[in-house]
Parts: structure tokens; sequence; C-alpha cells
């Protein structure tokens, strides 16, 4: 019976509790999460520019991990992180341009939707995929 085995193999398996100590910062938490996946998508889920990102990668055969942050609790700070990333100074501010989405490939910024389309465009987004390990072809 796999299930009392797997039980008693339970026992060794440390418990960590996370300390109050180790809160972990947005900008830390974005470069964390963007190096998880070959590719990472930083989007909102009723942005249009972000479904045509992603829309994008699923039709090369590539399927990213999207963090969509109108979900996240912690949404706002992630965005606030990645406007710094891409140097926009006062993107949380009311009337400015939306930051997302945001791709990284590779655990590399490669930035807002005009540059992944100018990357795809020029052809230098397929060997950044390839590179990664995203793209088999």
């Amino acid at each position: 019976m796999q299930y009392g085995a797997a039980a008693e193999q339970a026992w060794y398996m440390p418990v960590v509790a996370p300390s109050s100590s180790t809160v972990e910062t947005a900008a830390e938490r974005v470069e964390r999460l963007a190096s998880e996946s070959a590719v990472v998508v930083f989007s909102v889920s009723t942005c249009c520019m972000c479904h045509a990102v992603k829309r994008l990668f699923c039709g090369m055969g590539v399927h990213p991990t999207v963090h969509e942050l109108d979900l996240d609790p912690r949404g706002r700070e992630l965005e606030r992180a990645l406007a710094c990333l891409l140097g926009a100074s006062g993107a949380s501010a009311a009337g400015a341009p939306p930051v997302v989405p945001v791709v990284f490939i590779g655990g590399r910024l490669v930035g807002a939707m005009d540059r992944v389309m100018a990357a795809h465009i020029n052809g230098s987004l397929v060997p950044l995929l390839k590179e990664a390990g995203a793209l088999w072809l």
C-alpha cells in the first residue's frame, strides 16, 4: 500500500515556517518569478496587449508562465517594481500608460509589448526562445 509508505517517509521532511524577518520585496519577487520559467509574462487579465503577447507565444508553440497582476494580492507592488525595471518613473500614477505586459525570457528582461514585437519582427525572438529552452525548432 503506497499511502502507508508515503506516510512513513514523510516524517523526515522539514517544515520551514516563514520568518517575518525574511519578507520578500516586490523587486525580489519579480526577480524570483522571472527566473523560475523559460518565458514569464507579467500581465493583467483584462489587457488586450497582454492577451496579444500571450497569443504570440502560444502561436509559436511556447507556453509562458503568466502572472496576472490583477489577481495577485501584491499585484500593485509588483507592477511598481516592473515599472522601475522598465524605467517608467510615474507608471502607477493616474493617467500613466500601463506597464504590462512585461516579458522575461531566460530570466532576462526583454521588455514590454513593443520590445517583444520588435524582436519578433527582426528575427531575434526565436533565438532568444531557443537559448532559454522554450523552443526546440
